[in-house]
């Protein structure tokens, strides 16, 4: 199976990219919409993600990577909800703002601008590579 792209959006007081990095990766935990639930459990190891920070920021800060695949969410104490442990790459060379996303051709189709509450989204190889060459950062 080929590469997949995802997007994860955090809000920074709550988890910013930097806290990532100190702590090299985390279990991305506490999703409780069914949606982002199904993105989770489509996660494969290998497969590359966009840290986005939402509130305030509204921007792609970083570039991490899947370590670990669907498994039961600890934190849910009813449900049927799951979770991913994600790494960091590396940050962005520069971010990549939801201004710059919903004006771009390639990028104005994302889920993030259409579905703003959806904390994780499938992102295609094109749209990966865009907010890479935007965002001056190579992986």
């Amino acid at each position: 199976m080929s590469k997949q792209y995802w997007l994860v959006k955090q809000e920074p007081e709550s988890y910013s990219w930097t806290t990532f990095v100190r702590d090299g990766g985390t279990a991305w935990t506490g999703v409780r919409n069914f949606a982002a639930r199904n993105h989770l459990r489509a996660m494969k190891r290998g497969d590359w993600i966009l840290y986005y920070h939402s509130g305030e920021e509204k921007q792609v800060v970083g570039l991490g990577r899947v370590e670990k695949e669907a498994y039961p969410d600890p934190t849910a104490d009813k449900g049927d909800w799951s979770c991913v442990n994600l790494a960091p790459v590396k940050p962005m060379g520069a971010s990549v703002t939801l201004e710059t996303i919903k004006t771009d051709p390639l990028l104005k189709e994302m889920p993030i601008v259409r579905q703003s509450r959806l904390s994780v989204s499938p992102v295609t190889e094109a749209q990966f590579q865009r907010v890479l060459t935007l965002g001056q950062t190579k992986c």
